[in-house]
């Protein structure tokens, strides 16, 4: 349990912990580099919306990040610009990187587990 808070905390602990150096480094910096990618085409970081279900599902996936998500937060990062041109791909990159880190950390559990 302390690998997938460790895997979701930080994108690619999980695998660097048990020694998969190639495979953490690489979602070490990819999936960070994809969420700052989002917040640089000015993606929103969702609100915890209940009475908007899709806002409240596309916040859940922010912060599948981890550490990020709270890191850009607190930095007031993640407003968002409707008007902008690349406001839905921002939108995509950031929801996309926290839903990929979902998937590492379970792939992390599996070879933890000894199934992969």
């Amino acid at each position: 349990m302390l690998l997938c808070l460790a895997a979701w905390a930080i994108p690619g602990a999980g695998h660097l912990w048990q020694g998969q150096r190639s495979k953490g480094l690489v979602f070490l910096v990819a999936l960070p580099l994809m969420f700052a990618i989002g917040l640089a085409a000015s993606g929103r970081l969702f609100p915890f919306d209940l009475s908007e279900p899709l806002v409240g599902l596309a916040a859940l996936a922010d912060v599948g990040i981890g550490i990020p998500y709270f890191v850009a937060s607190g930095l007031g990062l993640g407003g968002g610009d409707v008007r902008a041109v690349s406001y839905e791909y921002g939108n995509a990159f950031a929801i996309v990187a926290g839903l990929l880190n979902v998937l590492v950390i379970i792939d992390a559990y599996d070879v933890a587990l000894g199934r992969k």
